[in-house]
Order: C-alpha cells, then structure tokens, then sequence
C-alpha cells in the first residue's frame, strides 16, 4: 500500500541503534532460507518487537526479537505463548527495557499492518513501526529503513488510525561500534580469525600494489613515448609525472636500506617468537592430556593389583 508524504508532527526524537538493525536483518535472512517454498519474493515478511526505552520526549531504541506468526486469513496471528516468553526472559536480563514499538520487513506498510499496531498496542499506547526493505534499489544510498508513527484522523466523520512518517537517527555506543567493526570484518566464507582477516588484508595490499605497478609502467611507457617522438609531447603529463616523482621518498640511500633491514629483521624476529609460542602451547596441552589420562589409569592399575 503506498503511503503519500505524511510526517509526523508528535516532535519525538527517535533514535536508531545499529544492533536493531543488524537483528531485524538477521531475522530475515534466517527466515527466508529457512522458508519451505522461497518464491514469495517481495511479499515474504517477517515481524518482530522493538525495545527501548523512552526519557521524555526521546525514545532510544537499543534492542529487539522476533515474532512468531501465522496468516491463516491473510493477517498475522501471533504465537501469544511465544510471545509472553520471551517478553519474559528478556525482562529478567534488560529490565529497563520496555516495548517500544515493532518491526516488519517490505517497501511499503500494508493494510494488515493496522491489526498487528493494534496488537501491539495493548503493550505500548504509542508503539513506533520500523520498516526495513530487504531489496532497495541498486542505486540508493540511504539506510533502506523508515520509522512510523500512528495518528488518529478523521476522515469522513469517522476516527481512524494511520501511520506517518517520523525521522530518526542512528546513535551508536562504543561497545556496538566495536561489534559492528567486527561484523564488518568477517569474510564471505564466514570466518573472522586473525589469521584470515591478516591474508585478507595481505590480499588486498597486494592487489593494490599490483596495480600501482602497472600505472606506473604505463606512465613509463608514455613518457618513452613522447621522449622518442611516437605521440605529441604533452607538457601538462611531463609536469605532473616530475610532481609526482618528487613526492616520492628517496629510497637509494643507507639509512633506507638501514630502517628496513631493521623492520625485516624485527618482523621475522615477532614471526619466530609467535611460532615458538605456539608450539609451546601444543606441548603444554599434550602434556596436560597426558597427565589427566594417566591420572586416570593410575588408580585401576593399583585396584587391579590388589588381592
């Protein structure tokens, strides 16, 4: 259902956690792979709750969990046991936390939307909806996320409910900062030791450097080029490329050659001592294996001694 251009005019100040939507996302890739028959497309949805909490006028959404539903009939009917648990458990571990709104996924809010707000209601008077689109346009650079609030508004003598748009803005805390960093670093193949972020960044470097290499041979060959006469000489390249070569640091000198003997042997010196560590840690565990199953043994060999 398209919605027009209707913003809110409550004057809450909404603020957005990065770990809601890292949930909310979660939710719905688990949830679609996990679908029987994954052809829904666009219309495959997913609900959740919203936590937070609201000082004033300012409303901190910082948390979230999913909802168990069913459409028999075309609306979403909540598991209400599934519900009340983890209302529950999540009130014992935040207990400052109180719902706060909902969430769902799509491009646009749909008429069943009403029924679930409503629901949702009965727990929050002023509940928000987040709307997440799971497939925004390629070329869009804004977060695919909208908030809405609902109004009542009468349209034709009769009171109704409607949503309208509010703004919103992501509020990150350091501990999110350095959770979300380390999402970001995890590989396609799903792993995030240090050992393949350090050949991923390795990777990376030398692809970069393969590339310096040959603009530079590039830049080589067409200044060869205009010394010999082949091309026209091009006085605004020839300055640029002099520019550039000043730049540069001086790297036939012996303090150069000094400084990275100095950090060759430095690296390969942490290499050695990281490999020698270890391996002192493999002995160590084969020790302490050996010493609990021979421990072990110890007592029934004794027994079995006994008359």
């Amino acid at each position: 259902m398209a919605q027009e251009a209707k913003y809110s005019a409550s004057g809450l100040d909404f603020r957005l956690h990065p770990l809601v939507l890292l949930n909310v996302s979660d939710h719905y890739t688990r949830s679609r792979a996990n679908a029987v028959d994954s052809s829904s497309g666009g219309s495959f949805r997913v609900l959740g709750c919203l936590l937070g909490v609201q000082v004033g006028r300012s409303v901190d959404v910082s948390n979230s969990f999913e909802i168990l539903y069913s459409s028999p009939d075309g609306k979403p009917v909540f598991d209400e046991a599934f519900l009340e648990k983890r209302l529950d458990q999540y009130k014992q571990v935040y207990s400052a936390l109180d719902v706060v709104g909902w969430y769902a996924t799509g491009a646009e809010v749909q008429p069943e939307d009403l029924d679930t707000h409503r629901r949702i209601m009965e727990m929050n008077e002023s509940p928000v909806l987040m709307l997440l689109d799971p497939s925004p346009p390629a070329h869009s650079r804004d977060l695919p996320v909208r908030l809405f609030e609902s109004e009542m508004r009468a349209k034709d003598g009769v009171s109704t409910v409607e949503f309208v748009q509010a703004d919103f803005k992501v509020e990150t805390s350091e501990a999110e900062r350095i959770g979300v960093n380390q999402v970001a670093k995890i590989l396609p193949s799903g792993k995030s030791t240090g050992s393949d972020q350090l050949s991923s960044h390795y990777n990376s470097m030398h692809a970069a450097v393969k590339m310096l290499i040959s603009r530079i041979a590039l830049l080589h060959q067409t200044v060869q080029r205009m010394e010999s006469g082949e091309v026209p000489y091009d006085h605004r390249l020839a300055r640029e490329a002099t520019a550039l070569l000043r730049r540069l640091p001086v790297l036939d000198t012996p303090q150069f050659h000094t400084d990275s003997l100095t950090e060759s042997t430095d690296t390969m010196l942490t290499i050695y001592m990281a490999a020698v560590t270890k391996g002192l840690s493999a002995v160590h565990d084969v020790v302490e294996r050996y010493n609990v199953a021979y421990d072990r043994q110890g007592p029934r060999r004794r027994t079995s001694m006994m008359p």
